[in-house]
């Protein structure tokens, strides 16, 4: 590792574990700048889509009792 790596990565030990899951999120981001632009993308176009599939009624809903109902009935 570089000096600069080396005394980086010394002051992430220092964070907290929210900070730290920040700061990888935060450079994992730089990695794949675009492909995650694009995804993202997509999952609010997605959303978008699901939301008004709701407003117009056109998807099945299930309260949460009936949720864990079926959890608890398929579970081991």
């Amino acid at each position: 590792m570089s000096d600069l790596v080396s005394e980086i990565a010394s002051q992430a030990r220092s964070l907290s574990a929210e900070e730290r899951s920040r700061l990888v999120g935060l450079l994992i981001e730089t990695l794949h700048d675009s492909p995650l632009a694009e995804v993202e993308a997509a999952w609010e176009k997605e959303i978008v889509r699901r939301v008004a599939a709701y407003e117009r009624g056109d998807v099945e809903t299930y309260t949460a009792e009936e949720v864990f109902a079926e959890a608890r009935r398929i579970a081991p």
